[in-house]
């Protein structure tokens, strides 16, 4: 729940879209009237089929491997854990699932109670299942020192350990319901420290890595602290850790379906690569979200146009784009039988340079570049004709549609950086350099190849040789750091400031570009257990400012977005602009 997750791959280049207008129509049969049901309100039954852009990759979302976007969403029906979050970004407790109390501010300590959750293979959720939870967020065996690249970090997670890296070991009640979190020290997020994307069924993480449940629990509870001064080798426990990151990658039907056991109102029942999901009731189920439908269809679309057509045929009853313009919300306000649900994603386009390259060693080059940056023309030409109140975003932290982004942009000076294309100050900083830049993004998003056409031509005026390095596996290669400057969007989970230590202190899962600095490291820290709302905000401010004064990149704008919904469906009535996109309430929906 804690995590950003990046977009995956979006939609594909303007040259093809004729092309994917027909091919990707015509893959898998889905929704329409015939599914259906006839008038009235939402029923029992029935089959619902979904249009979404990106490509499904694996069961388990929460690696650095495979945090996209669509993973998350598909995890969003098949796992579920203590809370989940509304479309007004409140905290919702899941006590189908559990419930949990704060019994104590010093130390902060939290008691969770199961509710006799069960995977859908009729195994219980039990104490396994939360040793490996709370061992995969916690970090607490880790034991890596990544500057002396010695040790072994043992679950490479997308986020980071800041949460649950300063608790102690759980303290289970005798029958194993209960359990006790107790805190080093506060911490702001705390509610939502046991993310849903982490669990993972504990009786198939054994399987696949040649041990029995028990043998697994004992591994994990018998493994001492990891020490990187003194790291030791640990084979049991590492085979875990890999095995929880590889086992649940693939992007078609494993052969062994116990990889796909699911906690949620609904189970994978076959997946067809770079096609389709579908996804058919858990009747093992045993929490409050109980699934109406019987089947689910999620198709890869990925050109707005043909989800339009889609659409249009009834061959999908929901279509949720990556990328908004105003020609797909015209298209779509004219069907009929068709509700536009549109907002603000929490969710924003950015340019990262790449303190790790050569290029960007000097922060003269590195402010040189982002004077260049045509922000407003971006603005102006490629997001203003789908929202004409559209501007350029002036933060790392907040999106414009949110509350706290007016204080932090009259602190942080992004506008007097960075607010007007400079240039004659680019060359000034440059002094006859003319460095390459070489561009990392997905070309085939058309917004982003518009995009990047636009920074190249204006850095180019600079002195600047920009290399083009787009290519559909962009998020592949983010971590290998091969490139100069990146360009993709982050989606953000709503609440929480996992943000902070996953993309912007050292050493982040999510920090591709190297970004270092010890004032920010340590305002993190402060920020992440500060338990005032209020001085919270003012350090995030000052992170934000120190990201424009270093350099670090540039937000560009916040990205728009919509479902369009048959109106045979019920239950997809409100925009919920985080990363769950329409899947935050799946088990609500129904036709009619």
């Amino acid at each position: 729940m804690g995590n950003y997750t990046f977009k995956g791959k979006a939609a594909v280049s303007a040259a093809a879209i004729a092309a994917l207008a027909l091919s990707g129509c015509a893959n898998v049969g889905g929704g329409g009237e015939e599914n259906g049901g006839g008038e009235g309100e939402g029923q029992e039954g029935g089959v619902v089929t979904v249009a979404e852009t990106n490509a499904f990759t694996a069961v388990n979302n929460a690696t650095a491997a495979t945090n996209l976007d669509i993973n998350g969403k598909i995890a969003n029906a098949t796992r579920e854990g203590f809370i989940y979050v509304n479309p007004a970004q409140e905290i919702v407790p899941n006590e189908g699932f559990g419930s949990y109390e704060k019994t104590s501010d010093d130390p902060l300590t939290v008691e969770y109670t199961l509710n006799d959750p069960e995977w859908s293979d009729g195994n219980a959720i039990d104490k396994a299942d939360i040793i490996l939870w709370w061992s995969i967020l916690s970090g607490y065996h880790n034991d890596e020192d990544a500057e002396a690249e010695t040790g072994t970090k043992y679950f490479n997670i997308a986020g980071s350990t800041d949460i649950m890296g300063k608790t102690d070991k759980p303290e289970f009640s005798e029958d194993g319901k209960s359990f006790t979190i107790t805190y080093e020290e506060p911490q702001s997020d705390w509610e939502i420290a046991f993310d849903n994307d982490y669990l993972q069924p504990a009786h198939v993480v054994a399987e696949q890595a040649g041990m029995t449940e028990d043998e697994l629990l004992k591994t994990l509870e018998d493994s001492p602290e990891g020490n990187p001064e003194d790291p030791q080798e640990r084979p049991e426990l590492e085979e875990i850790g890999k095995t929880w990151a590889e086992a649940f990658q693939f992007s078609d039907k494993p052969e062994d379906e116990s990889l796909l056991v699911s906690n949620g109102p609904y189970k994978i029942n076959d997946i067809v690569e770079n096609n389709s999901v579908t996804l058919v009731k858990n009747d093992s189920y045993t929490g409050d979200n109980a699934g109406k439908l019987d089947e689910i269809t999620v198709r890869t679309i990925g050109d707005a146009t043909a989800q339009i057509q889609a659409l249009r045929n009834g061959e999908v009853d929901i279509m949720a784009p990556g990328n908004v313009n105003k020609d797909t919300i015209d298209q779509v306000n004219e069907l009929d039988n068709v509700e536009v649900i549109q907002g603000g994603q929490l969710a924003y386009d950015h340019l990262d340079l790449n303190f790790g390259a050569d290029t960007f060693e000097d922060q003269a080059v590195r402010e040189a570049f982002l004077k260049t940056v045509p922000r407003q023309q971006i603005v102006d030409q490629l997001i203003k004709p789908v929202n004409d109140e559209a501007s350029v975003l002036n933060s790392q932290m907040w999106v414009t549609s949110q509350k706290e982004y007016g204080k932090t942009t009259e602190e942080n000076q992004a506008e007097d950086l960075y607010g007007d294309v400079d240039i004659d100050g680019a060359k000034e900083l440059l002094d006859g350099k003319t460095p390459t830049v070489r561009i990392l993004y997905n070309n085939e998003n058309p917004l982003r190849v518009d995009t990047f056409q636009l920074i190249k031509e204006s850095a180019e005026q600079a002195g600047f040789k920009v290399e083009d390095l787009g290519d559909p596996n962009w998020s592949e290669k983010l971590a290998d750091g091969d490139y100069d400057a990146s360009l993709f969007g982050w989606v953000s989970p709503g609440v929480g400031t996992e943000m902070l230590s996953q993309i912007f202190k050292t050493g982040g899962g999510g920090n591709y570009t190297k970004y270092s600095n010890p004032e920010v490291d340590k305002l993190t820290d402060e920020a992440r257990s500060n338990l005032d709302k209020d001085a919270r905000d003012e350090q995030i401010v000052q992170i934000d400012k120190h990201t424009f004064e270093d350099g670090y990149g540039l937000p560009l704008f916040q990205s728009p977005g919509f479902f369009g919904v048959s109106d045979q469906i019920d239950g997809v009535t409100e925009y919920q602009p985080n990363q769950d996109g329409v899947f935050w309430n799946v088990w609500e929906w129904s036709r009619k």
